[in-house]
C-alpha cells in the first residue's frame, strides 16, 4: 500500500521524501515497481474494467448483485464478495433510494373493491392464520397492479399513473399530466389495455384513492373485463411491487428535479421503455429484466 500511494503521488511530491516519511527505502520502491505484476492482479484489473463497463451500461444504478448477475450470465467465474471489494476500490457505488409520500385520496364515498391478492392459510389444527400478500403469478395478464407517484420540477408537481403485469414486473401502461385526475390513471389503464389485450378475468390491483374507486374507471374495468382489487386501507405494503418500482425510478433517474414537465416526460420515458423493461434486472425474476422474463417464460410454456 505505502509502494502504491508513492507510485500514485510520485507527480506531486518526490519519491526519495515519500520513502522517508513513509519510512521505505528507494531501493525497495523501485524494486516493487520493476516487478512483473501477479496474475491475480491482472486478472483484478481485467474484472474491474468489466465492472466498470456494466456499471456505466447500468447507468451507475446497479450493486454488486446485479453487476454480478450479468458478469455471472457473460460466463465471468468471480464472487460478489470479489466485486463488491473491486467496486469499492474503484469508488462505484449504486445510487441510493429516497423517501417519497404517499399520493392516496382515499377520503371519497365510491365504493371500494376487497383485497384480492390475499391469501389465507391454514395451520395443521385447522384454524385459519393471518391473511398474507401474494404476489406470485404463474403467468402473464393475470394480475395487473397500479399506482401513483409524483416528481418535482420548476414547472411544478408533475404526477404518473403506471400499470404494472405482476408476472413478470414490467410497466404496461403509464400517463403523466400535471394534475392528479382520474383522466391521468384512465390513460394508463387504456394504454395497457391497448397494448396487452388482455382476456376476461385479470384482476386489477390499486389502493383506494378516488382515481380508481371513481365510476369512469369502474365502468373501464368492467368494460374490459377485469376483476378489481384495492389495497386496505393506510396499508402501501398491499401493493409492494408498485412502491419497489417508484423507490427505484426515483433513486434512478438522472435528474432529481427537473426544469420543466417535458424534460420530465422524455427521462421517464427513457427509462420505462428503454431502461427498466428491456435492460434492468430485477432480482424478483432471477436477476433479468421483464422482457427478457417474458420470452423465457413464453419459450417454457
Amino acid at each position: 500500500m505505502r509502494y502504491s500511494f508513492i507510485r500514485q503521488h510520485r507527480q506531486q511530491f518526490r519519491i526519495a521524501a515519500m520513502c522517508r516519511v513513509l519510512q521505505v527505502s528507494p531501493s525497495g520502491y523501485y524494486a516493487w515497481r520493476d516487478r512483473p505484476e501477479s496474475a491475480r492482479r491482472r486478472a483484478n484489473r481485467g474484472l474491474t474494467t468489466r465492472i466498470k463497463v456494466e456499471h456505466a451500461r447500468s447507468r451507475k444504478t446497479y450493486g454488486r448483485r446485479r453487476i454480478h448477475a450479468r458478469l455471472r450470465a457473460q460466463g465471468v467465474i468471480c464472487s460478489p464478495n470479489r466485486v463488491s471489494r473491486l467496486m469499492r476500490q474503484a469508488g462505484l457505488w449504486a445510487h441510493t433510494r429516497r423517501r417519497f409520500r404517499p399520493t392516496t385520496d382515499s377520503k371519497h364515498g365510491f365504493p371500494v373493491a376487497p383485497n384480492r391478492l390475499l391469501s389465507t392459510s391454514t395451520s395443521q389444527l385447522g384454524e385459519s392464520t393471518r391473511p398474507t400478500r401474494n404476489f406470485t403469478v404463474s403467468d402473464m395478464n393475470q394480475v395487473w397492479l397500479s399506482d401513483i407517484t409524483y416528481l418535482p420540477s420548476d414547472e411544478g408537481w408533475l404526477y404518473l399513473a403506471t400499470v404494472m403485469d405482476l408476472c413478470n414486473r414490467q410497466i404496461v401502461g403509464w400517463s403523466m399530466q400535471p394534475s392528479i385526475t382520474r383522466h391521468l390513471t384512465l390513460n394508463a389503464l387504456k394504454m395497457a389495455i391497448t397494448q396487452r389485450r388482455p382476456a376476461p378475468g385479470l384482476i386489477h390491483h390499486s389502493d383506494q384513492g378516488s382515481q380508481y374507486a371513481c365510476f369512469d374507471y369502474q365502468a373501464e374495468l368492467q368494460e374490459a373485463g377485469m376483476l378489481c382489487s384495492m389495497s386496505r386501507k393506510g396499508d402501501p405494503w398491499d401493493n409492494a411491487p408498485q412502491e419497489s418500482f417508484y423507490r427505484s425510478l426515483k433513486s434512478e433517474l438522472p435528474q432529481r428535479r427537473h426544469q420543466t414537465h417535458a424534460q420530465a416526460k422524455r427521462e421517464v420515458f427513457d427509462y420505462i421503455e428503454v431502461f427498466y423493461n428491456r435492460q434492468r434486472l430485477h432480482s424478483a425474476l432471477g436477476y433479468q429484466s421483464p422482457v427478457t422474463f417474458e420470452r423465457s417464460l413464453a419459450r417454457t410454456t
